[in-house]
């Protein structure tokens, strides 16, 4: 029944009043009511309304071709979740993210959307559930209980995928910085201390290798998040779906989303489990920990401009100060610093989330859902951010960068193997204490010749190991099996 722009729709509860033009039924309307918490819908997760639909989907085709769903059912229901996996549609994805009832509500929201586009494409109204309906139809032989879980991994399964392409771009941007630097001498540091030479190249180098390292690490994850409960309904049972329901719908879901999905051998363990989200969001915290270090020390290396390190200089975005004129700000890395920190509560919330599970279902996975995608995406803007709009504009102080060296008090290490770690010592101690350079003591002492100390002090002697000045090793045979007593 309709009346002046509203269709009327029935319940448990009751009748409501639906507005006509909207693809939603009564109950995503009562979730609407009852969830406003967050203020993001499920629409602001795109990947996870994709994964909806294609579970529906599967069901869909896997129904039909088990002789349970009529054709016409089935092409209506496939053709309208084809058109919300193309994008239409998402915004009567109306219900908060935060929600109640184990997602209940998201899958709701999504079997009346489904159904009322399905509904039309026959060439029926919005609401006239006798021809189609979004429980008996769009949900049959499901339970919000394996739908939305398969689709959470599905939906994470592409989250990856994004978040793996913007760090990819991030290392590589790292990667040119570490070879356009290469030749650039500078100081080490330990403790915010002089250490030994280094390069700026070496340096940047291992930001690249550290985001390396966390595409493996997501990588691998992937696989955990491909065994599905899809046919499990409502507790791992099966319970309403047809033998045969569960194989067919994993293969035809398979196909649909390109993701290589398998059946969990276990469907009422795999009902409960939410341990491959707490893995996953772990992975996320271990990136956000090593991207917010690599931006405190792009922070600390640019320092300044004149008093502070200033050995490289980040891009310039925007003035920095209402009231310090000239001041700038770096406030990429600033920004992925804040990420990060998003990043570590959402660890928490996962894991909390996961922990609260009671026996045969973890109602929490709408919590889980929200902090692990506000954690991928935000992570991902943020790689983008910073590869795009900070580290390909870096530049280096090659003339501060020459004379910290020239002064630092690091080149002391380097002649450990020549003159000792005794003399070595003393000489950084009179080198510091008289503001001179450590070549000019070194000479002045008469401890090595200047051919010695210009052999020694060779870039390419600094930054990586080197024979000189180590006695060589013999490699005659040991004169006696026992030694003959300790040598200290």
């Amino acid at each position: 029944m309709k009346s002046a722009g509203f269709r009327f729709e029935h319940d448990l509860l009751g009748t409501r009043n639906v507005p006509c033009e909207v693809y939603y039924g009564v109950h995503t309307l009562r979730a609407k009511e009852n969830f406003q918490i967050s203020g993001v819908t499920v629409s602001a997760f795109p990947e996870l309304i994709v994964a909806l639909a294609s579970v529906k989907q599967a069901a869909a085709e896997a129904n039909a071709e088990l002789g349970l769903l009529q054709p016409a059912l089935r092409n209506a229901i496939v053709s309208a979740c084809v058109e919300v996996r193309e994008g239409r549609l998402h915004e009567h994805f109306v219900v908060d993210v935060v929600q109640g009832g184990a997602g209940t509500s998201t899958n709701m929201n999504a079997n009346e959307v489904i159904c009322n586009r399905a509904l039309e494409l026959m060439g029926f109204a919005k609401g006239d559930y006798e021809h189609l309906h979004p429980n008996e139809h769009v949900n049959m032989a499901q339970s919000t209980n394996d739908v939305y879980p398969t689709a959470l991994r599905i939906a994470t399964y592409f989250a990856i995928e994004h978040l793996v392409e913007a760090m990819t771009s991030l290392r590589t941007a790292f990667a040119r910085k570490a070879v356009e630097f290469s030749g650039f001498l500078k100081v080490g540091r330990t403790q915010l201390q002089d250490a030994v030479p280094m390069t700026l190249g070496q340096e940047f180098s291992t930001y690249a290798v550290m985001v390396d390292e966390d595409i493996a690490r997501l990588r691998e994850a992937s696989s955990l998040i491909t065994e599905i409960n899809l046919g499990a309904t409502a507790i791992g049972t099966g319970i309403t779906a047809h033998p045969c329901y569960a194989a067919k719908a994993v293969q035809a879901l398979a196909r649909i989303t390109g993701v290589p999905l398998v059946a969990a051998p276990n469907l009422v363990e795999a009902t409960q489990d939410c341990g491959a989200f707490v893995q996953i969001s772990g992975i996320l915290k271990r990136i956000a920990v090593k991207l917010s270090k690599t931006c405190n020390d792009l922070r600390l290396l640019s320092s300044g401009p004149r008093a502070g390190l200033n050995e490289i200089n980040l891009p310039a975005m925007q003035a920095g100060s209402s009231i310090m004129p000239g001041k700038v700000n770096p406030v990429i890395p600033e920004v992925v610093n804040q990420v990060a920190f998003e990043v570590f509560g959402n660890d928490m919330t996962v894991t909390f989330a996961a922990e609260a599970g009671q026996l045969q279902l973890n109602a929490f996975e709408p919590i889980i859902a929200s902090a692990l995608f506000r954690s991928f995406k935000h992570l991902t803007a943020a790689c983008t951010t910073l590869a795009n709009k900070c580290i390909n504009g870096i530049t280096a102080n090659a003339d501060h960068l020459r004379e910290t060296m020239d002064r630092s008090l690091a080149l002391a290490t380097a002649l450990n193997p020549y003159i000792g770690y005794k003399n070595a010592t003393s000489v950084a101690a009179e080198a510091h204490a008289k503001n001179l350079s450590i070549r000019d003591v070194v000479v002045q002492r008469r401890l090595m010749s200047e051919a010695e100390l210009s052999q020694a002090l060779r870039p390419e002697a600094l930054i990586q190991p080197s024979a000189h000045g180590w006695p060589i090793a013999s490699t005659e045979p040991a004169q006696s099996e026992q030694p003959d007593g300790p040598n200290y």
